[in-house]
């Protein structure tokens, strides 16, 4: 090969690095959110033990409540030496106030609620003024969040902080995906797009690891860097070139879009198809009754509420929930903290590995392993369970539900965990997008507050081995859900997806 050749090869090579370099950057920028809504929803595990009262116990026909007695000695003590009364927490250490039951509830539900009631507005404002802007404003709710938790008092201000924390979850959970989505090429957008859940899983795990050994004031100090340090980073990213085309602002989007693709790359045809998408989208209405009428958005909305819908009916929660079971069942007397960051850990890994996977096999075949896997894993769990409740000696084979459950996080991390998100972004068309985003996580949230709010219930009622088998009907429908219905959007265009949604051929 003579010089000048491999001059020009070198050349595009490093014009295709720089290219994939800014956009990664973007997409993480963006996908710190991510990280904070984890450490958000993670919160709750390390926490509530420190603010809850000790559990009753039963001696002969009486019920005793350590904490009553703990407390009322603690009072009188105090108020014969002019002392504040001391308050012990249910891990026996003292406590600045404590939660009932019914507050606990609420500091734990109030989330889904305030990310429901945001995810439709936020859908409205990056459609009018832009996915960065909105992303920015995001910090404040979820930095109101961090020191309304800090200088708790009380149970009101927790409750009030968790709702904030809500309003800006629901929020991230619109905005970023749809950022992360139109920065990206067509070739990278897959990988880029599994960055959300992975960085929600990260910051889960930084909250497991943090929170299993500080009090919980210094874990949401520690969380309340992550709002200012989203705003610092992502302050210098550009707009994303969909919008600033939708807004007739061509100079500022081949601006943007030469910063994401790189100084060398040519980007006439790139701007031209986006321009095209942009321009077939403002002759249509984009109101919610234009958007059933229409098959392809049709397809799109039902594809992808479908998706959030399997993701919480996966009977991850469910797992997720009896972990500490499932350790003990295997023999473990690993501490409860440290099985958590062992599940965290293994979600984090298969969730890296699914960003690295989803371009190369495809959104189809992960989720469709995600269905098959899941659903074999909680049929396991469920006879397993339903032996031991019998009275079968099973300690010879008490290895089979650990097994199970670090199959069942693998399988999701690499398929309903992060590509419900991701195809979010993909399936609608740009005059669509806001809305329809907003709408897929005002379901989602609601699936997830329906399914933490019935699954103790369920779990009562016909036992944890019906609740496993229950999941695992629904991952068999999921099967043909994912077959029939779910396009394969690997290295296809708006314009594509959109034609493969409509019925017509490519």
């Amino acid at each position: 090969m003579d010089k000048p050749t491999m001059h020009m090869l070198s050349v595009q090579e490093k014009a295709g690095e720089t290219k994939r370099t800014n956009q990664y950057i973007a997409a993480v920028a963006a996908a710190i959110g991510a990280v904070i809504a984890g450490t958000i929803l993670a919160w709750t595990s390390p926490a509530l033990p420190q603010l809850e009262p000790p559990k009753n116990t039963t001696t002969g026909n009486s019920t005793i409540n350590n904490v009553t007695i703990i407390n009322v000695i603690a009072t009188n003590v105090s108020v014969a030496n002019g002392t504040p009364p001391v308050l012990i927490n249910s891990l026996g250490q003292p406590a600045d106030f404590l939660l009932d039951t019914k507050e606990s509830s609420l500091v734990s539900s109030i989330l889904a609620i305030g990310a429901a009631v945001s995810a439709l507005p936020v859908g409205v404002l990056v459609q009018r003024f832009g996915r960065r802007p909105t992303i920015l404003l995001l910090a404040i709710p979820f930095m109101i969040n961090w020191l309304l938790t800090i200088f708790a008092n009380g149970a009101g201000m927790l409750i009030a902080a968790r709702f904030f924390a809500g309003l800006a979850t629901g929020g991230i959970c619109v905005t970023a995906p749809m950022y992360i989505g139109e920065i990206a090429e067509t070739s990278i957008r897959g990988s880029l797009g599994a960055f959300f859940q992975l960085f929600l899983t990260v910051g889960i795990l930084i909250t497991f690891v943090i929170g299993g050994w500080t009090h919980w004031r210094t874990l949401s100090i520690i969380s309340a860097v992550l709002p200012p340090l989203l705003v610092a980073v992502f302050w210098w990213m550009p707009e994303t070139p969909q919008y600033l085309l939708s807004r007739n602002r061509r100079r500022d989007a081949e601006k943007a879009l030469r910063w994401l693709r790189g100084p060398d790359a040519d980007l006439t045809s790139e701007l031209e198809d986006m321009q095209k998408d942009v321009d077939d989208a403002s002759r249509q209405r984009a109101g919610m009754l234009s958007m059933v009428t229409n098959k392809a958005s049709l397809m799109a909305l039902i594809c992808s509420l479908g998706l959030m819908f399997f993701q919480q009916f996966s009977g991850i929660n469910a797992v997720i929930f009896y972990t500490n079971n499932i350790f003990q069942s295997a023999g473990s007397d690993i501490p409860p903290a440290i099985a958590t960051i062992i599940v965290g850990v293994v979600q984090t890994i298969a969730t890296y590995i699914s960003s690295l996977l989803v371009e190369r096999a495809g959104r189809r075949i992960l989720l469709l392993q995600s269905c098959i896997i899941m659903g074999i894993c909680l049929i396991i769990l469920g006879i397993y369970f339903k032996l031991q409740v019998d009275g079968v000696n099973l300690s010879v084979v008490g290895w089979i539900p650990l097994v199970c459950l670090v199959l069942f996080i693998i399988s999701f991390s690499l398929g309903f965990g992060p590509i419900p998100w991701m195809m979010m972004a993909e399936l609608f068309s740009v005059e669509y997008r806001g809305s329809a985003s907003g709408i897929a996580v005002i379901v989602n949230w609601c699936l997830v507050f329906i399914v933490t709010l019935c699954f103790p219930l369920m779990k009562d009622a016909i036992g944890i081995y019906s609740c496993f088998w229950f999941f695992a009907g629904f991952m068999v429908i999921c099967i043909f859900f994912v077959f029939f219905l779910i396009p394969e959007t690997k290295g296809k265009t708006v314009s594509q997806i959109q034609a493969i949604l409509g019925g017509k051929k490519i």
